[in-house]
């Protein structure tokens, strides 16, 4: 099972690299840094929670994981 430590850690991760472009974007097109940002901050909230939820849903489907073959532990006493 994957940890929701690990998926939030990755959701923030993103988010960060992903909003930035967005920033850039909008500055450009806009040639407005304030509204790029405005638009980058909203962006990367919004989209963290998105994210997030997704990779918890994620984390619980089974398909394509390939078989999990369970460890055997022999005792040698």
């Amino acid at each position: 099972m994957i940890k929701k430590s690990r998926s939030l850690a990755k959701a923030f991760s993103w988010r960060i690299f992903a909003s930035c472009i967005t920033v850039i974007v909008v500055w450009s097109v806009t040639g407005d840094l304030k509204m790029g940002s405005t638009v980058g901050v909203v962006d990367f909230a919004l989209k963290l929670i998105a994210y997030y939820g997704h990779e918890r849903i994620w984390a619980n489907v089974k398909w394509g994981r390939g078989e999990q073959n369970p460890q055997v532990h022999l005792d040698a006493s």
